[in-house]
């Protein structure tokens, strides 16, 4: 994963006062996590030390990161960490104590991340999530009337089984520490998050990515992965649907695709082949719909990319 700087540090360590009016620690701190220091340029960059804590001893967070709406973190929990989360959705660590975790379309600006540590303290690190402006489309119509029929909710109701069954495999594959390549290049049809309203009334937001380079073009996985859906026979709307866990609660799906190259329980490597471009499902033309999320939050693929 790409990083940017590195940030001050401020600890602040609540007190309270015992019975003979001496301050006593509480078993909560407030740190201000810490970015992981970027690369020196050059091809044999000097290494860096990460900033000491202002308060020698007291644990911190460590991450890099996209700390924006859609965005994400790779990090690393403190010291003696036994469980930590991000709001209220627990973090995966690894044995090394390294986590991924990120932001939804809407995240709040501040989020705040806990560890509770193995001498029973707990280590509270705010984060500061920046706004994005979503490209916003004002209809001056009113919204079609929406509903399902009972016919077309008994094909979508084990489509949705599936995909949530799908959301919540956990398995043991490190895709989430990769730098994400291009699934597939070209033109850009559909940008994460961009929304219409229809006279005050908003309509669903884009969740993914939409890549048009032509029906019948390969695509491949962004990351390592274990392939955890794959819909050979079409959804209704998402068509030929492939599901992808790369790890640490986060998840690719691709959708349209003209038929796919892989099958359920099958481990991919980054750039190994998963299926072809195609028009499946409900679209109006071929393209590769990418989505990404992690615990229920959406996030915007172009923030784990570099340019085309």
């Amino acid at each position: 994963m790409r990083g940017t700087a590195v940030a001050t540090v401020t600890i602040l360590l609540a007190a309270c006062t015992a019975g003979d009016g001496e301050p006593q620690p509480t078993s909560v701190a407030v740190v201000q996590p810490v970015r992981s220091p970027a690369p020196a340029p050059g091809p044999t960059p000097a290494p860096v030390p990460t900033p000491a804590p202002a308060v020698t001893g007291s644990p911190t967070f460590v991450f890099d990161g996209e700390l924006t709406q859609g965005g994400w973190i790779v990090g690393e929990a403190p010291g003696g960490t036994v469980s930590a989360t991000l709001e209220h959705r627990p973090l995966v660590l690894d044995s090394d104590g390294r986590f991924f975790a990120a932001f939804d379309r809407d995240s709040p600006g501040t989020v705040t991340l806990a560890a509770r540590l193995a001498d029973g303290r707990t280590v509270r690190s705010p984060l500061s999530v920046s706004p994005r402006a979503w490209r916003i489309e004002r209809i001056n119509a009113a919204r079609r009337p929406g509903g399902s029929t009972e016919a077309f909710m008994a094909l979508r109701r084990p489509e949705l089984a599936r995909i949530a069954a799908a959301r919540k495999v956990e398995s043991d594959v490190g895709g989430w520490r990769q730098d994400f390549v291009w699934p597939v290049k070209g033109r850009i049809s559909g940008r994460f998050g961009s929304q219409r309203i229809y006279r005050g009334e908003p309509g669903s937001y884009h969740t993914g990515l939409d890549i048009a380079p032509g029906a019948g073009t390969p695509y491949v996985a962004p990351a390592d992965g274990v392939v955890v859906l794959a819909a050979t026979s079409p959804f209704t709307l998402e068509g030929h649907l492939l599901m992808i866990d790369h790890g640490g609660g986060l998840n690719s799906a691709f959708l349209h695709s003209q038929r796919l190259a892989v099958t359920e329980g099958q481990r991919v490597s980054q750039g190994q082949l998963l299926g072809y471009v195609g028009a499946s499902g409900r679209t109006t033309g071929p393209h590769l719909h990418w989505s990404l999320e992690w615990q229920g939050a959406r996030l915007d693929p172009l923030l784990f990319l570099p340019p085309q």
